[in-house]
């Protein structure tokens, strides 16, 4: 029998769902793996970056001026780099405002979270 992964809703501070955790690993609505959560609760994308911190809601924050400087941090692939989401979800909670200087990651900076495949900041193939 296989064993079936809590999936988290991640949503935005609009209240829309755009990512599910299964503890560690990030995935979007497609199911494509994006990034994973440190224990400490900060976020890195697939290919090493810091992205922001995981708050609650759950929704993935980060600060306008944050990362540069911060260390890329690597972790194991999951087994499978892509997971079939649930058709529904549960409704968002309600979020509170976030302060000035701080933004919303799949809202304002959703590049920051590419599938492994994209993006800008992946290492270029010799």
């Amino acid at each position: 029998m296989k064993s079936q992964v809590s999936l988290i809703p991640i949503y935005t501070t609009r209240g829309d769902l755009e990512a599910f955790l299964a503890y560690p690993y990030i995935y979007n609505r497609q199911g494509e793996w994006i990034g994973w959560v440190s224990p400490d609760k900060q976020v890195y994308s697939v290919h090493g970056h810091y992205v922001g911190w995981l708050g609650t809601g759950p929704r993935i924050l980060r600060k306008l001026a944050d990362s540069f400087g911060k260390e890329r941090n690597d972790i194991q692939p999951p087994v499978a780099r892509s997971i079939t989401p649930p058709a529904q979800a549960p409704l968002a909670p309600l979020m509170s405002e976030l302060t000035f200087g701080m933004i919303d990651v799949l809202l304002d900076a959703p590049e920051l979270l590419p599938s492994v495949d994209f993006g800008e900041l992946r290492e270029d193939m010799d």
